[in-house]
C-alpha cells in the first residue's frame, strides 16, 4: 500500500502564498500519478492538478492555472503544490491522491490539509 500525508496548510492573507506537501511512503513504485484536489465547504471536490510520479508531466486545472506549480522531490518522495496570489475563494481542504495507472482512478487519498485565506 501507499500512504499519503499532506502538510503545509494554514491561515494566510489574500495575496499570499503557500506550499503544500504530499509525502508518500510505502509501495511508491506502484504510483503513476499524484493529483491535488480541493473541497470547499458546501462545494464538490475539484481537481487542482497532477504530476506523474516520474515528474515528466503535469496538468493544471483552468481554475488555478497561472497561480500554481506542482513539483516533485524524488529524493524525499514528496510532491508539492505551490499556490500564489491566494484568494478567499481558495479556502478549502486540499488533498493529494495517488493513481496507479494513466487511466486509473485515484485509489489512495491523504487526510487533507486546510487552507484558509482571509480577505
Amino acid at each position: 500500500h501507499v500512504q499519503l500525508v499532506e502538510s503545509g496548510g494554514g491561515l494566510v492573507q489574500a495575496g499570499g502564498s503557500l506550499r503544500l506537501s504530499c509525502a508518500a511512503s510505502g509501495r511508491t513504485f506502484s504510483v503513476y500519478r499524484i493529483g491535488w484536489f480541493r473541497q470547499a465547504p458546501g462545494k464538490e471536490r475539484e481537481i487542482v492538478g497532477w504530476i506523474t510520479w516520474s515528474g515528466s508531466s503535469t496538468f493544471y486545472a483552468d481554475s488555478m492555472k497561472g497561480r500554481i506549480t506542482i513539483s516533485k522531490d524524488s529524493a524525499k518522495n514528496t510532491v508539492y503544490l505551490q499556490i500564489n496570489s491566494l484568494k478567499p475563494d481558495d479556502t478549502a481542504l486540499y488533498y493529494c491522491a495517488a493513481a496507479p495507472d494513466w487511466d486509473s482512478e485515484y485509489n489512495v487519498w491523504g487526510q487533507g490539509t486546510q487552507v484558509t485565506v482571509s480577505s
